[in-house]
């Protein structure tokens, strides 16, 4: 819990509990044998006093009252002392997954109401699956006491079983070959009254990514019965988590349900064990997004050559659902290409959020030319680069309006260095291109200083000899060349009697 002041956090505040769960004997073992060592007796003493909020047996929401009864419930003395404390054990059950705090500002009121959120214990499968968790027990109560507590929540498979290698037949039976609903009418009534009544949520632990809005039920009513992959496809009403990846290559390729029901029907998708291939999917719904592209580039040109109405208002630009904030020191500068359209913090929100192929189009009035997507499903596919960083490639690359660095050269440079660089979060993107920005100021600068060095000295050396240098300046240096010595020295009488005899003497040989 991040309180900056103490005086933000007092037993005079409102608070409300949501839970969507109930605890079973074996959560009150995994709070008593695993979590406990981990945070404390306190904290857990807290953690059970906050589901007790809301009555046994229901979910939901708990009435707002001032947090004056929790500090009476624990026995905490309502002073700075016991707001620390319990700021302290709220924070240790936050560390360990079973707390989400948050702070609601009430308009009209400068006061703050808090939310505790609180969440199921892990199961003892899930909890020992995950390594951090099970490290920080260790460190708590040793290696062996870490070994025997996991022995002792799970019962042994049978002696007659145990390494025996038998036949494995699944013979249960489905729900569609047993029972037969009405499909042809839907009842809208019933499914609103049943999401507006519902307590539950999602996690806001967990950001919900964008989706393409595609419910299970238009999923199944539209999937072939006969098809070999229905079986898959119906765990998928209980696996919110693949009905989202589902939803979100939809909503990234623009495809239908119609389209994904085509897709999920094809070999591949699913594994024998029936769980989804996403790296599958995803590469058939860009195929299938291409040849529609593809498709609607052949219709308007198409209909380029006839008549047609002009003046349709364009619709909006798709709104993307925020999942993930980006801090005002990692925002960049709109480039020109979209100024006047969205200011700097919309801007960040789509490129942190937007799926690539979307937000690429927006650089273009039109189509995006092949060979760029091409290159940017390249990395998205085969690279694995995130979505994010991406769209900060695309940023620095198209976004800079430097037409000589759009190549398909410097693309793939740009990200073999991102790759080599281990640049995976928008983050790390948005540094990495200040950085080479920073790198890139630097080398101009050096350039210029070099060339204004140079500039000034042939401009001295032409000064010098008289103005020599008016047909501009010239950057070779200039050599300083040997001269011949013209300078004569007189000869003597005594020199010359001396050549003479010389001359003689060689006529005479001669």
């Amino acid at each position: 819990m991040r309180i900056n002041n103490i005086l933000q956090y007092t037993e005079h505040h409102r608070y409300y509990i949501f839970r969507d769960f109930s605890l079973s004997s074996l959560d009150y073992k995994m709070l008593s044998l695993i979590y406990q060592p981990m945070v404390g007796a306190f904290a857990v003493a807290f953690y059970q006093q906050l589901y007790h909020g809301i009555s046994e047996g229901t979910s939901g929401y708990s009435a707002i009252e001032p947090q004056r009864k929790l500090f009476l419930g624990l026995g905490l003395e309502m002073n700075e002392r016991g707001r620390k404390h319990l700021i302290e054990q709220a924070s240790k059950l936050e560390a360990v997954g079973l707390l989400q705090t948050s702070r609601l500002g009430v308009p009209d009121n400068a006061d703050v109401i808090y939310e505790y959120e609180l969440s199921q214990p892990l199961s003892p499968a899930e909890f020992f699956r995950n390594m951090h968790l099970t490290m920080l027990l260790r460190d708590k109560v040793g290696k062996y006491a870490v070994i025997s507590l996991r022995e002792s929540f799970g019962a042994n498979e049978p002696d007659e079983l145990a390494g025996a290698q038998l036949a494995k037949e699944n013979i249960s039976v489905p729900f569609y070959e047993l029972f037969k609903l009405n499909m042809q009418s839907v009842d809208d009534e019933l499914e609103q009254a049943l999401t507006e009544v519902a307590p539950s949520r999602q996690a806001s632990a967990r950001a919900a990514q964008a989706t393409a809005g595609i419910p299970y039920g238009e999923i199944i009513l539209r999937f072939p019965r006969n098809s070999a992959n229905r079986r898959f496809v119906e765990r998928l009403r209980s696996d919110e988590e693949q009905l989202a990846q589902v939803n979100y290559v939809a909503y990234k390729y623009s495809l239908g349900v119609v389209d994904i029901c085509r897709l999920l029907d094809e070999d591949g998708i699913f594994s024998e064990s029936g769980t989804l291939n996403v790296d599958e999917l995803q590469l058939r719904a860009n195929q299938f997004y291409r040849q529609d592209k593809k498709r609607e580039g052949e219709r308007q040109r198409a209909l380029s050559r006839t008549p047609v109405v002009s003046g349709e208002e364009q619709a909006d630009p798709d709104e993307l659902t925020e999942e993930f904030e980006v801090q005002e020191q990692h925002y960049l500068q709109v480039p020109n290409q979209l100024s006047g359209r969205c200011d700097v913090q919309q801007y960040n929100m789509l490129m942190r959020n937007e799926p690539h192929t979307r937000f690429l189009q927006r650089f273009f009035p039109g189509a995006v030319p092949d060979w760029i997507e091409r290159v940017f499903e390249r990395m998205d596919l085969n690279y694995k680069l995130a979505g994010p960083v991406i769209n900060v490639l695309i940023h620095y690359v198209i976004g800079a309006n430097d037409a000589q660095r759009v190549t398909k050269t410097f693309l793939d440079a740009v990200a073999s260095n991102m790759l080599v660089k281990q640049i995976d979060t928008f983050e790390k993107a948005v540094v990495y291109v200040r950085e080479q920005a920073q790198v890139e100021q630097d080398k101009e600068r050096r350039k210029e200083a070099a060339l204004s060095y140079a500039g000034g000295y042939n401009n001295a050396k032409g000064g010098a000899r008289g103005g020599s240098g008016s047909r501009g300046t010239s950057r070779k240096p200039s050599i300083p060349i040997v001269q011949e010595d013209t300078t004569s020295t007189e000869v003597s009488a005594d020199e010359l009697e001396e050549l003479r005899k010389l001359a003689r003497k060689l006529e005479g040989k001669g």
